[in-house]
């Protein structure tokens, strides 16, 4: 007769939110703020560190560098073709 093997009821998905609100306490305790202005300013923070990663990352893709070398190397037209016409 075997034992039945039981599986793990600790799983880090039910604690993530539980840390979460502790380490908002924690935050708010310490600068002597209410939780949801912490909580908010965290969200701000984040939304607009993730802005700059993104525009950050959209300057350094291969692509665009790629097309920016592409354009630097490119010879330059002469753009006085207006005077081809004309007799010196």
């Amino acid at each position: 007769m075997s034992t039945p093997t039981r599986t793990s009821t600790f799983q880090i998905a039910a604690i993530i939110p539980w840390l979460l609100s502790i380490a908002i306490w924690m935050m708010a305790r310490s600068l002597n703020m209410p939780e949801p202005l912490v909580h908010s300013a965290g969200v701000f923070v984040f939304a607009q560190v993730q802005a700059a990663e993104t525009r950050a990352a959209k300057s350094l893709c291969p692509f665009r560098l790629l097309r920016q070398l592409r354009a630097w190397l490119r010879p330059s037209r002469n753009l006085t073709s207006s005077t081809k016409g004309e007799l010196s």
